[in-house]
């Protein structure tokens, strides 16, 4: 009914601005665009506030405060024009027609944590529309759902629940200020993937701004399109403002862990052993491995080695948890006393690094705990990689020193699920999931340069052990090394590079969707869906 009621408002609005957009030039000043957006603002919800130009004293706040990658807040950075933070549903559809009309390259920002910036940066002008203010979470508990607004963060979803329930949780990442627009459209990786599977597999409506300034529901919208933002990247089709999900339910105690083993303690065989077992344990079970290079304890040369850090989830008590252990993973040598019990909610603190006793209003903070410089990408691995060729990564890690490699072992409900059941493909067959991870202190594009190119060094060395043909990535960990588009007339082509690493078998369908939906590619990026090229 909201979505009616809206949409007969603005009608007369959308209909001028619409013939508007056909007959418009194909460039014009931001200044024209502010002036599009104030002339036809609803008088119940005035758009002017909400505007924010390189001469207003709050500009530079407003775009720092979801900068979440230091190497994208540079003195060299592009920084947008105007920033519009909307208020309203309608400032979103203001905005879409208006930049129509003027020609003007929009970035959609709900939470800043893409890891190459594409939500705030780019290489041509542009604005940015913010959707940080549109943060609204309503939990049915009766029907075990919630809406949840795009600019709503996952630590502000997970507190939500637990106010109205301690057996209900989500399946979604383990930062707490990740926006809700960006995970859950990309796919939504989290430590309950194994028994829930990713977030888009719980997601059962949403509501999207398209381009023609309608807001469209599951229903008005049409499965296609439902099917492209569960996965696919909302930002090719639209700007989503909510999504309906289903709420998971969880034990009132969990189980958390986080053991750590370096080469002097055998850490090369467990982690050997982890590829074998991590992927068929207990679905209520995961245990993420991050390798990284640290100090030999005790050395005054300075002598580095590997530390390997297991750490893991398990939905249940802590006594169930060790038999689970004992009997398919021994090698670990878990023991009672590295094990924590708690409840689901606490358990995000956990993940997060909060301290053990951390008032769970941490959840709601939406400054990081730490900002730095990074670089991150990522791999699928399909076999377990022989042990020799585990000592040799272990070694060009060594050699590198500051890249960690992180693995996320998928089976359990990752693998029951259908790889077109959405355009997030990875499902059977992959035994986990790589993220590179390099961070840094140092400002300016020399320190940047070094560091990205350790990690694609060591994404280079890791080539023989993942998959092949396409070389698949995970589209939530963005990455412009496999591809950047510059939406002209090669568009298609150069989507196509990055697309099918992403999605495989799915771009083809998402490419159909977006030539359907936004044939004049309005809703585009670095590394968005093209449309046809005929």
């Amino acid at each position: 009914m909201a979505i009616r009621r809206l949409s007969k408002l603005l009608l007369p609005f959308l209909l001028v601005l619409s013939v508007s957009c056909i007959a418009s030039a194909s460039s014009s000043a931001p200044d024209n665009f502010v002036s599009c957006l104030l002339s036809h603002s609803l008088p119940s919800h005035p758009i002017g506030p909400a505007i924010y130009t390189p001469n207003n004293a709050s500009y530079s706040s407003v775009l720092e405060s979801y900068i979440r990658n230091l190497r994208f807040n540079e003195s060299y950075t592009r920084k947008p024009y105007l920033i519009i933070t909307a208020l309203h549903v309608s400032h979103v559809q203001q905005v879409i027609l208006c930049a129509q009309k003027h020609n003007l390259q929009m970035k959609i920002r709900s939470g800043g944590h893409d890891y190459e910036g594409v939500s705030y940066v780019a290489e041509v002008p542009f604005f940015i529309l913010d959707l940080f203010n549109l943060r609204t979470i309503n939990v049915d508990i009766k029907t075990e759902t919630a809406w949840v607004q795009a600019g709503a963060t996952l630590g502000e979803v997970y507190y939500r629940i637990h106010e109205k329930s301690k057996v209900h949780g989500f399946p979604a990442g383990v930062c707490p200020t990740v926006g809700v627009g960006g995970l859950f459209s990309g796919g939504g990786y989290g430590v309950m993937l194994r028994k829930y599977g990713l977030s888009v597999d719980n997601i059962v409506d949403a509501q999207i701004v398209d381009v023609h300034g309608r807001l469209l529901d599951r229903k008005s919208m049409g499965e296609d399109l439902f099917w492209a933002i569960t996965g696919g990247g909302g930002a090719s089709f639209g700007v989503v403002i909510a999504y309906k999900i289903n709420l998971v339910p969880v034990p009132e105690t969990v189980t958390v862990f986080k053991v750590i083993r370096t080469l002097e303690q055998n850490a090369t065989d467990i982690v050997y052993r982890w590829q074998y077992v991590a992927h068929k344990l207990d679905n209520d079970l995961f245990i993420r491995l991050t390798m990284d290079v640290v100090n030999v304890t005790g050395s005054q040369t300075g002598e580095k080695t590997l530390r390997a850090t297991f750490m893991a989830l398990f939905l249940g008590d802590s006594a169930r948890l060790l038999s689970v252990m004992n009997k398919s993973f021994p090698e670990l040598g878990l023991k009672q006393s590295d094990c924590q019990e708690m409840s689901w909610v606490e358990s995000t603190l956990f993940w997060t690094g909060f301290p053990n006793g951390t008032a769970l209003d941490a959840l709601l903070r939406r400054d990081p705990q730490v900002l730095t410089h990074l670089k991150r990408k990522s791999d699928y691995v399909k076999q377990p990689i022989p042990k020799a060729g585990l000592k040799w990564i272990i070694q060009k890690m060594i050699e590198l020193q500051t890249p960690m490699l992180t693995f996320n072992p998928y089976g359990g409900r990752m693998a029951e699920i259908a790889a077109s059941a959405k355009p997030f493909p990875h499902r059977a067959g992959n035994l986990w999931k790589v993220q590179y991870a390099t961070n840094w202190n140092a400002s300016g594009s020399e320190a940047a340069e070094k560091y990205i190119d350790l990690t694609r060094k060591l994404f280079k060395y890791m080539t023989p052990f993942v998959s092949k043909n396409p070389r698949e990535a995970f589209f939530n960990y963005k990455d412009l090394d496999i591809g950047i588009n510059h939406n002209d007339k090669g568009s298609y082509f150069e989507g196509r590079v990055y697309g099918v690493k992403y999605f495989k078998e799915n771009f083809d369908k998402l490419v159909l969707i977006k030539t359907k939906v936004d044939p004049g590619n309005f809703f585009r990026n670095e590394q968005s869906i093209p449309t046809l090229p005929y």
